[in-house]
């Protein structure tokens, strides 16, 4: 009679002996629709999807790996040559410019490349010099930590990228492009439709597109328009100010995006921000859909003193057709004139305002009786709103996002109106007065809700959980943020893990009561679903979590938790014990010092695949172990230690 083990091995080649007998273009066209991730975790249950695998990858059209930051050693046995590449994503974080040539193809429509803090201005000169047929490009944080960019850089990607038709680049420009940055966007391509700058000065903005005399050019010689197929503009400035303002709504007679955000200081002078002559000239070609201005107060609390009710007016009579609003900072102006833009504005679907000093209920009082039909709403820091403000609000029954952070007079009654609310899938309560009670008003909702947060709703128990999730099935729930909630304790959790609700990102930060026994609940909570089994968490953040010792860190090791990527602890915690569990999960980020967890808003559209894993992330192991399809792989070192 034969042994167990060798059941289970003759088993084995029996299956891999039925696979060999699909034909291989039927086995590749199928894997071949699969992510990256998803190839590599089909690369290790049999050798004959091995195989195949390592052909795969020299002809898939899409490469994206935003997951993990590879090395490039990791990254090398990926990507043989593919001629038929045309869309990349990467997590840059442990690559410089070593690996340029690594990844820099002459096929590719699309680059995406994130965290590139470790590469100088060679990555510009060298995405120009070889992908002329790019048409999106998105680079953020170069040169950040080394190296530095020079003008040559950005003038090599503009004159080689001539089918260019999206640009992001999410770095300081005025820290290395100030000289002839001008100049240098007449070689930009004529299709260039995006541009999006992550920090750049307003003068340099106005400089770019004032239509100014040519340099060493005859005085009646002008400069032709730079940048004309402008349709989209995000810039993030020092100031905003009525020049840039009208420099932009003139020139760029294209535009129906416009969003603009800045982050002063110091306290801006009249000459530097915005005034309501400034709203005056926005849209003056009438075409702009999307509209957001927004002070940020990163470095300063300040606001646009300068505009009132009658810059709203002013900017009003031009903005009737527009789908979608953003307002922050505006503390000077009063329900009037926020009521002039929602009468106005016939087809909005989007309206943000944040820091509305003096926006109250009455803003709302009437909107039924308006034509709007809004999906998206964010009232984030209007401290004067109350329950009867929501009441008028959701009238408007087709919301889907809902963001009244910071609300804090909003409580039980808001969230009775709320529950009518049977398309919303993303809720954001945080810092409201609501209670244990109010919350179970959100069970007719409960099922479609993607994203919910009640961080710092103070007034929350244990008993939160239990009026939110039991009784509930078919749960949608993502994200869930359970945030400085000082009576949610390890009970709560355990309710949590019992209801199996299936979250990949849970925040709580600043708990004191959360201890061990919360993240032994979690690691052992199942989720059975027809594509998921055992606990799906990606995020997990537990900064400043009063009971978590060493213990936490042991079931924070693998086999527990085989999907978490982000991971946030007390700032208590030793370096050691960080070093040993980064040391057996090489891909885990672990943040101790506060940061806020998660992948940036230009990440949030890339979706993951889900897979169905077993135990441990096969792409994870695959990469640890050196256990796949190219022999360049088994030379690859890593120090992880493997359960």
């Amino acid at each position: 009679m034969a042994s167990p083990e060798e059941e289970e091995e003759e088993q084995q080649e029996e299956e891999e002996e039925s696979l060999d007998q699909l034909p291989g273009t039927v086995v590749a066209t199928i894997i071949s629709q699969l992510d990256v991730a998803s190839i590599c975790s089909v690369a290790s249950t049999c050798k004959t999807f091995n195989a195949c695998t390592s052909h795969i990858l020299t002809f898939i059209p899409s490469f994206h790996l935003l997951d993990i930051a590879p090395s490039i050693d990791l990254l090398k046995p990926l990507m043989p040559p593919n001629p038929y590449l045309k869309s990349l994503k990467l997590d840059c974080a442990r690559l410089d410019d070593s690996a340029i040539n690594v990844f820099v193809r002459d096929s590719l429509h699309e680059l995406y490349l994130h965290n590139c803090a470790n590469f100088s201005g060679k990555l510009l000169s060298e995405i120009g010099g070889n992908c002329a047929d790019l048409r999106y490009l998105y680079l953020g944080s170069v040169a950040e930590k080394r190296g530095r960019i020079h003008i040559s850089d950005l003038e090599e990607l503009l004159r080689g990228c001539t089918q260019l038709e999206e640009l992001i680049l999410m770095f300081d420009v005025p820290l290395f492009l100030r000289h002839k940055f001008a100049q240098v966007w007449a070689l930009a391509s004529e299709k260039l439709t995006s541009l999006e700058i992550g920090r750049v000065s307003s003068v340099m903005v106005t400089e770019l597109l004032s239509p100014s005399l040519g340099h060493h050019r005859s005085p009646n010689h002008v400069r032709p328009p730079i940048l004309p197929g402008i349709q989209k503009l995000c810039l993030s400035v020092d100031y905003i100010t009525d020049p840039m303002v009208s420099t932009i709504s003139n020139v760029l007679m294209s535009l129906t995006h416009l969003d603009l955000r800045d982050a002063p200081l110091i306290e801006p002078t009249n000459a530097y921000d915005l005034t309501n002559s400034g709203l005056q000239q926005i849209n003056q070609h009438g075409k702009l859909k999307h509209l957001s201005l927004v002070r940020s107060q990163e470095f300063l609390i300040t606001y646009f003193r300068r505009v009132n009710d009658l810059g709203m007016l002013l900017m009003a009579d031009k903005c009737a057709n527009m789908e979608s609003i953003c307002l922050g900072g505006f503390c000077q102006v009063t329900d009037t004139g926020f009521k002039t833009i929602l009468h106005s504005c016939s087809s909005l679907f989007k309206l943000r305002v944040s820091y509305g000093t003096h926006l109250t209920d009455l803003v709302f009082h009437d909107i039924s009786a308006t034509s709007l039909s809004l999906t998206h709403v964010s009232l984030r820091w209007c401290n004067l709103l109350t329950n009867h403000a929501i009441k008028n609000l959701v009238s408007n029954t087709r919301l889907k996002i809902l963001d009244l952070r910071d609300c804090k007079h909003l409580g039980d009654g808001a969230l009775r109106s709320i529950s009518t609310l049977l398309e919303l899938k993303t809720l954001l309560l945080d810092g409201s007065d609501i209670s244990d009670f109010g919350l179970s008003y959100l069970r007719g909702v409960i099922n479609s809700l993607v994203s919910l947060s009640v961080r710092g709703c103070r007034r929350l128990t244990d008993k939160c959980i239990s009026a939110l999730f039991e009784g509930s099935s078919k749960l949608e729930l993502q994200q869930l943020d359970l945030s400085n909630l000082p009576n949610l304790s390890d009970n709560g959790v355990l309710t949590l893990a019992k209801c199996r609700v299936p979250i990949s990102e849970l925040r709580m930060r600043q708990c004191p009561l959360i201890g061990d026994a919360s993240v032994m609940a979690l690691a052992s909570m199942q989720v059975d679903e027809d594509r998921w089994h055992g606990c799906r968490l990606r995020l997990l953040d537990l900064y400043n979590c009063g009971g978590i010792t060493q213990l936490s860190f042991w079931w924070l090791k693998k086999p527990y938790f085989p999907r978490l990527r982000w991971l946030g602890v007390t700032g208590s915690v030793s370096r050691d014990t960080v070093d040993a569990l980064a040391r057996n999960r090489p891909f885990l980020h672990v943040a101790w010092h506060a940061e806020e967890l998660g992948s940036n808003q230009w990440d949030n559209s890339h979706g993951l695949y889900m897979h169905d894993y077993d135990e441990v992330d096969e792409l994870e192991q695959l990469l640890e172990e050196g256990e796949y399809i190219d022999e360049e792989m088994m030379d690859v070192d890593n120090d992880a230690e493997l359960l």
